[in-house]
């Protein structure tokens, strides 16, 4: 079993905690990861990028000269794709690129990331993280004091209004919740913030 240091909110080195292996200590695939990342970021796309056919834009109602005896092409609308102005040839419409990927699937790539943070020591474990009232340099302080000065996921068991009040206004800092947790925010931030709490309730989860 894996085991990383458990700090408090002063940055004070408390303990330690055994991750478990079955979520954990898992084989990194980073092939899988990058199929679930390429995933999550195509179902984001809204899709709404639209263009106009022929016969969808303005005018063009009339032949613009007769088919013969000009001495110039044959042309039947000024809003043909060959006119400036005219209809584009199979351009894009909206549409949903959203698709599925298997569960299993899903779920060996969020354990290869959570792998991934505990091999390259980018995991930081805090017994609680429990904020007053919103503010931003009460959060600034525990990051300072955790070291945590890159871009940071923040993973709470359950929302807390305070806490995600005070992160955030910080550029680079993300707070979720278990339930959210995903493999692209995983990726995308160089360190992992986990309480307690919710660790074990990812443990729970995904074990």
């Amino acid at each position: 079993m894996p085991k990383v240091a458990l700090y408090n909110m002063q940055g004070e080195r408390i303990g330690e905690v055994e991750l478990a292996d079955s979520v954990f200590g898992q084989e990194v695939k980073p092939e899988v990861m990058h199929q679930v990342v390429v995933n999550y970021l195509a179902n984001q796309r809204l899709g709404t990028a639209s263009t106009k056919t022929r016969g969808e834009v303005t005018g063009g109602g009339r032949k613009p000269w007769r088919q013969k005896g000009t001495g110039r092409a044959r042309h039947g609308s000024i809003r043909s794709p060959l006119w400036i102005k005219g209809g584009i040839v199979f351009g894009p419409k909206p549409r949903s690129y959203k698709y599925r990927l298997p569960k299993k699937l899903k779920r060996v790539a969020l354990k290869s990331a959570l792998s991934a943070k505990v091999r390259d020591n980018e995991i930081i474990v805090i017994d609680k993280l429990e904020i007053e009232q919103p503010k931003t340099k009460v959060m600034v302080k525990v990051l300072e004091n955790l070291k945590a000065d890159k871009k940071s996921l923040i993973v709470l068991d359950s929302p807390d209004i305070n806490v995600q009040r005070s992160a955030r206004n910080i550029p680079g800092v993300k707070t979720i919740t278990v339930d959210t947790i995903n493999v692209y925010d995983l990726l995308n931030h160089e360190t992992l913030i986990m309480t307690l709490d919710a660790v074990k309730k990812v443990e729970e989860v995904y074990a």
